[in-house]
């Protein structure tokens, strides 16, 4: 990867005073052949008379730079430093400049990507111009504040559709014309071009359409209702909520391939990762967290793409207000009734995890200096925290006037850019209450408040004291935000300090008289928690078990008295309501992480209450924490057989619970997890041979090669079966599966040429790179893979530089020795760190994976303390 300028918050805000963009005009060809596409732009922009003749730069990032001209006089393409082209002596008034280029397609996911299905050999292109990607496919003044009016036209193979912005339509000999856009900022433009299998309808006047590469076309189809009933509901939902009516022309929704995130805004065409056309069985909780992406981005029509950040240390906003309305909005306008269940126990912990590592930041980050550090940004804090924060903020404002302030500025700054101030402001102008006060406390402050209970009986009846303590777990070191030098890269405040104000949910719970592994709800308590402690006195006998936060409306943690850690050990799956046995399972995982509760204990627990556990949600998350975290990281090495037979036991009693064909999904995730916890190859290969699990399901593409990964790691399969089973399957999925399998082998040749392809070769593409990470680092084969441990740091920070910040996150997530839970590769890591510059969206996930490995240390040494 070539080197490229990071824009800094200074630069834009000094360009913004100069400069009033208007229009972009322009032209891709995407006929050019597999490498590179042709971009033209016209940019027509007003220099401010106020300032004078000055200079300035406009960002494009090309494979060549054939021309440029500014108001009619050429420029020399030569003077393009990295990703730079200056603009010098601009006097006030009207320009109009003209970049004629040629544009690299990429294969990780950024700028405009390009994938060829190995189904059926068709291409498709999309863009992904998120944060400073926009220069890889045009010309542009490239920050969210300087929006403009974009016209777009496309060249395209024959038999392609280009679904854009707007409106697109066909002018012959491959042309395409998208509608002019209203003001929108640049790393919203968005094209997708390809072959497409598209379904349309219409809804409030509006065209709707679904979108997706031909050889899913069935998956797609089989889904087309449920998809449009969603997009309706919530599209419906949110002109009941929001005063401004939809502010684009269509509603575009495409799913495309090899794409790094969930979902992007764009706004009239929205990208999804395909995934979500789902070519094999999924649960409903799977579902639901498709449709709750789909009303997230949604709600970025309005929040993000109407009104728009200022500049990235806003990014948070538009991420937390759309997670909280996609959740809610799910919840209240589709069959999905339980998103926030799923937030509670798979959601929520990613916030958690994120708010006691090193590198946790404030919801709202103070000077955030350049693109790179924003992007660091995009993390359990600005979603899953964020999100609490809101849910926690309409808890204690009311609906009704959290709403009022929203549509208040979405009126104060449709079509315009504005900042966290303008939308406090807008909040407080709806209500009597301090929102002000409440920002200060919530948004500008690191870490994770701890909540503790202790009921006393008294006289026949019962008090309650709850003790608050201030955020917990961050620490200030070491800062993922400095280089070695110690350069700030983004502002952020210390961790720690003070508590916040929570309004809470007591749950007061009885053993029930007829059923002792029932409980029955007693009473729920609303309290204020202001303070540090609070006292609460009610009367009756003391209960059986207090849930703190039960309905998880705030962001907290929270612990037990021992009379409830008895209750719950004994009763947990006797609680009433999904969402407070969702608190309760979260309680029980931070006890683990915080070396608080023993790993075999929390596996003991799920032992004897998950086989009795109906929501979906629940079950993954919890299977998932006791494999990959107690399992995998948590148990010392001698420890992981006895807990991998645990996992075994419970997914076999969940698959005789399902045998009547009454809960399949509930079943589905049982053969998952027992696929996954196999220590021994004969049953899963039985499966595999005869091609579905007795009793069903059938084996379906996914549970074949999850199968067929298992049985490589433990050298129960060879090249010969992988090789058979793409053939069997040659889509890129399967692609992936095999990369995954052949990664996995215990074999000294293939874990060598595992590696060679991700970090001597550029030749993998996103999905084949996390594939391949994925397969390579295994629990059962750290004395095979041992010699690598030492030989990653140095390799990754390589081709973090070489290929950049997306496959610096997969090296960083994927390809972490995640399982070698030793001071050796601590050490090695931090040393790392210290000496050899990691680029920032590395060197964040290694902060992050050593603080996470860290942990696992101190979480074993409590196991045998």
């Amino acid at each position: 990867m070539s080197c490229m300028s990071v824009l800094t918050r200074d630069e834009a805000q000094t360009r913004a005073q100069l400069l009033d963009v208007h229009h972009y005009t322009i032209d891709l060809d995407l006929t050019r052949g597999d490498e590179t596409f042709d971009s033209r732009t016209v940019i027509r922009f007003t220099v401010r008379a106020e300032t004078g003749t000055t200079d300035t730069f406009v960002e494009v990032k090309p494979a060549e730079l054939r021309s440029v001209t500014l108001d009619g006089h050429p420029l020399d393409p030569d003077g393009l430093d990295e990703n730079r082209l200056p603009l010098k002596n601009l006097t006030p008034g009207e320009h109009e400049l003209r970049v004629d280029a040629a544009m690299r397609y990429s294969r990780t996911g950024e700028g405009m990507h390009r994938f060829t299905d190995p189904t059926d050999d068709e291409t498709y292109v999309y863009t992904q111009l998120f944060m400073e990607d926009v220069q890889r496919v045009f010309a542009a003044f490239d920050q969210p504040d300087l929006k403009a009016v974009f016209d777009l036209t496309v060249t395209a193979p024959e038999g392609w559709t280009v679904l854009a912005n707007g409106i697109t339509e066909h002018t012959g000999d491959g042309r395409w014309k998208a509608a002019t856009t209203p003001l929108i900022s640049t790393y919203l433009v968005a094209v997708a071009a390809g072959p497409w299998h598209s379904v349309r309808t219409e809804h409030r006047g509006l065209p709707f359409g679904l979108h997706c590469r031909r050889s899913l076309a069935p998956h797609l189809d089989a889904d087309t209702d449920e998809l449009f009933d969603v997009t309706r509901a919530c599209f419906d939902r949110y002109h009941e909520k929001f005063a401004e009516p939809y502010p684009f022309d269509s509603y575009d929704q495409a799913f495309v391939p090899e794409f790094n995130a969930g979902a992007m805004e764009n706004p009239g065409l929205v990208t999804f990762r395909d995934e979500f056309v789902f070519r094999s069985a999924v649960t409903d909780t799977e579902r639901q967290t498709r449709a709750m992406v789909i009303a997230h981005e949604m709600a970025h029509m309005w929040f993000g793409d109407l009104v728009t950040l200022k500049w990235w240390d806003d990014i948070w906003l538009n991420e937390s207000f759309a997670e909280y309305m996609g959740y809610q909005t799910c919840a209240e306008a589709t069959r999905f009734t339980g998103t926030w269940t799923d937030f509670g126990v798979t959601r929520k912990p990613w916030g958690y995890d994120a708010d006691q590592r090193p590198s946790t930041h404030p919801v709202a980050p103070e000077n955030v200096e350049d693109t790179a550090s924003a992007l660091l940004n995009f993390d359990g804090i600005s979603y899953a925290k964020g999100a609490s924060a809101l849910r926690q903020l309409v808890a204690w404002l009311g609906e009704k006037d959290f709403l009022a302030g929203i549509n208040t500025h979405f009126e104060r700054h449709r079509f315009a850019n504005a900042t966290l101030a303008d939308f406090i402001d807008s909040l407080a102008s709806a209500t009597e209450r301090d929102v002000h006060a409440w920002a200060d406390a919530w948004l500008r402050t690191t870490g994770v408040d701890t909540l503790v209970p202790e009921p006393r009986a008294e006289n026949g009846n019962w008090s309650l004291h709850i003790s608050h303590r201030g955020s917990s777990g961050s620490r200030p070191a070491p800062d993922p935000t400095k280089d070695r030098d110690g350069t700030k890269h983004a502002g952020r405040l210390e961790p720690g300090g003070g508590t916040r104000p929570h309004r809470i949910t007591i749950g007061v719970y009885d053993h029930d008289l007829h059923d002792a592994g029932r409980l029955t709800l007693r009473q729920r308590l609303d309290e204020d928690l202001a303070g540090e402690n609070v006292l609460v006195s009610t009367p009756g006998p003391q209960p059986a078990l207090v849930v703190l936060n039960d309905g998880d409306l705030t962001y907290a943690k929270i612990r037990f008295d021992a009379e409830s850690f008895r209750t719950i050990r004994a009763a947990l799956s006797g609680l009433p309501d999904p969402l407070t046995r969702a608190v309760v399972w979260n309680a029980l995982r931070d006890a683990v992480r915080d070396g608080e509760l023993p790993a075999t204990a929390y596996l003991d627990t799920a032992r004897a209450h998950l086989p009795h556990e109906t929501d979906l949600a629940l079950v993954s998350g919890v299977l998932a924490f006791a494999a990959a975290q107690v399992a995998d990281r948590y148990l010392a090495p001698e420890q992981r057989p006895a807990a991998l037979a645990t996992l075994s036991d419970l997914c076999r009693d969940l698959i005789r619970r399902t045998e009547d064909g009454d809960h399949p999904g509930l079943r589905l995730i049982a053969v998952r997890h027992y696929i996954d916890a196999a220590a021994h190859p004969e049953t899963i290969a039985a499966w595999l041979a005869d091609g579905t699990v007795p009793g069903g399901p059938e084996l379906d593409p996914e549970l074949r090669w999850r199968i067929l990964t298992r049985l490589a790691v433990l050298g129960a399969t060879d090249e010969t079966a992988i090789a058979a089973e793409l053939e069997r399957d040659p889509s890129a999925t399967g692609q992936e599966g095999a990369a995954r399998c052949r990664a996995a082998l215990p074999d000294a040749e293939a874990k060598s040429r595992a590696w060679a392809a991700m970090f001597a070769s550029d030749d993998l593409s996103n999905y084949l790179f996390t594939a391949t990470a994925r397969g390579f680092w295994q629990p059962e084969q750290a004395d095979l893979v041992a010699d690598y441990v030492p030989r990653y740091y140095a390799e990754a920070v390589a081709v973090a530089a070489r290929r950049g910040p997306a496959i610096a996150d997969a090296a960083g997530r994927w390809a972490f020795p995640a399982y070698a839970v030793d001071a050796d590769t601590l050490r090695l890591g931090q040393e790392c760190l210290a000496a050899a510059d990691p680029i920032p969206a590395l060197r964040r996930k290694l902060v992050d994976q050593l603080d996470d490995l860290a942990r696992a240390l101190r979480v074993r040494g409590t196991q045998t303390g």
